[in-house]
């Protein structure tokens, strides 16, 4: 059964978004390589809510749950982390 790893980002104006275009580019292939599987990356977004409006939403599936958190447990995964978490605000859901 799959695993889905659900974001949505809020991207620091004042940060701006070089290290997280960086982190976009070199997350990919460390997904790819745990069996995650893209199934949407935009930022053609409608929010429904003034509440909540995200910038970029992301959704990937993994074949399981297992696979999804050896990913981001993983030495390739904590190498970029820090260009996510010094650029922009996420929030992630996991959805079995």
């Amino acid at each position: 059964m799959g695993c889905y790893f659900i974001i949505d980002t809020y991207i620091d104006a004042e940060k701006g978004r070089g290290m997280y275009d960086d982190y976009i580019q070199r997350v990919k292939p460390v997904v790819e390589g745990f069996g995650g599987e893209y199934i949407i990356r935009s930022e053609k977004i409608t929010p429904l809510s003034s509440k909540r409006t995200p910038q970029r939403v992301i959704i990937i599936k993994f074949p399981s749950r297992e696979q999804l958190e050896k990913c981001f447990a993983s030495e390739e995964y904590k190498s970029i982390m820090d260009k996510r978490t010094g650029s922009i605000d996420a929030r992630a859901l996991i959805v079995e």
